[in-house]
């Protein structure tokens, strides 16, 4: 399998997964079906958008390839129809943020290494590419988005980018390396939140404005 397909499989499972995170979050905010399916595509698609435009592919991938449209829409489809009880979906969440953190973060750094950009480059890309779903999907759910809490979540992304960079320096392109970067990343993922791992926050954070 070459290189170049291995990258659209796992640019196409990440945005299911995070096409299932951004639905999740419009039941759990009782949402009609257009709107968990908004909240699906821009989830989806919001870090693959970033990343192109940011290594000038433009149309970015999602507007030159059907493909790319058809997998968060039947993502928020099956989530609307089969999501389980409200109890859980703040877990399932969480689980699938994880898991297409993990995805996004690999395919992000290995596009920008395709398109020719430095390993610090690469790694930051991948790390926005892995971040940015995320956000716009919070922003639009009026949450906080993870990212700016003390949670530990662009860490294990940069993690995982870096991983897949440091092997491309030294010119090993074995297929199992983004495997086992986004394992990593995922796996840490998890255990911040099974552990209840945060950044660190100001000693003396000043006042609230009254």
């Amino acid at each position: 399998m070459s290189g170049s397909v291995v990258l659209q499989v796992l640019d196409l499972v990440g945005i299911f997964v995070f096409g299932i995170t951004g639905a999740l979050v419009g039941v759990r905010k009782k949402l009609d079906v257009f709107g968990i399916q908004v909240l699906a595509l821009v989830t989806g698609l919001g870090g693959g958008f970033i990343r192109d435009v940011l290594i000038g592919q433009t149309p970015p991938a999602a507007l030159r390839d059907w493909r790319y449209l058809v997998v968060p829409i039947v993502a928020g489809l099956l989530t609307f129809f089969l999501h389980p009880g409200i109890g859980r979906l703040e877990r399932l969440v969480n689980l699938f943020d994880a898991a297409g953190l993990a995805l996004f973060c690999v395919t992000g750094a290995l596009k920008a290494i395709q398109f020719g950009l430095s390993p610090i480059s690469a790694a930051l890309l991948g790390t926005l590419s892995g971040i940015g779903g995320g956000v716009l999907r919070d922003v639009l759910s009026g949450r906080v988005p993870v990212v700016l809490r003390s949670e530990i979540y662009a860490t294990p992304a940069l993690l995982g980018a870096g991983i897949v960079v440091i092997a491309s320096a030294l010119e090993y392109h074995a297929v199992w390396v983004p495997i086992v970067a986004a394992l990593t990343c995922f796996a840490i993922r998890l255990l911040a939140i099974r552990r209840g791992w945060n950044a660190p926050l100001p000693r003396n954070p000043l006042p609230r404005n009254p």
